[in-house]
């Protein structure tokens, strides 16, 4: 028996398009209450996350290709 995912060409269809559509970012003080909240709860994954939308979300040239 294989231990090997299965492939799903829908599922790579999916994230493609998701990846070529532009996403609106949530207000910079609701992104705050959610980086205070991880903080609050000691998830460092959610505070890095929340931080690094922040920044984006001030700064939409960033990152931008």
């Amino acid at each position: 028996m294989s231990r090997r995912p299965v492939r799903r060409p829908t599922e790579v269809a999916a994230l493609r398009a998701a990846a070529r559509s532009a996403r609106r970012l949530p207000p910079i003080p609701a992104l705050m209450a959610a980086l205070l909240d991880a903080n609050e709860r000691r998830d460092r994954e959610g505070t890095v996350l929340c931080a690094h939308r922040i920044v984006r979300a001030s700064e939409p040239e960033v990152g931008e290709a």
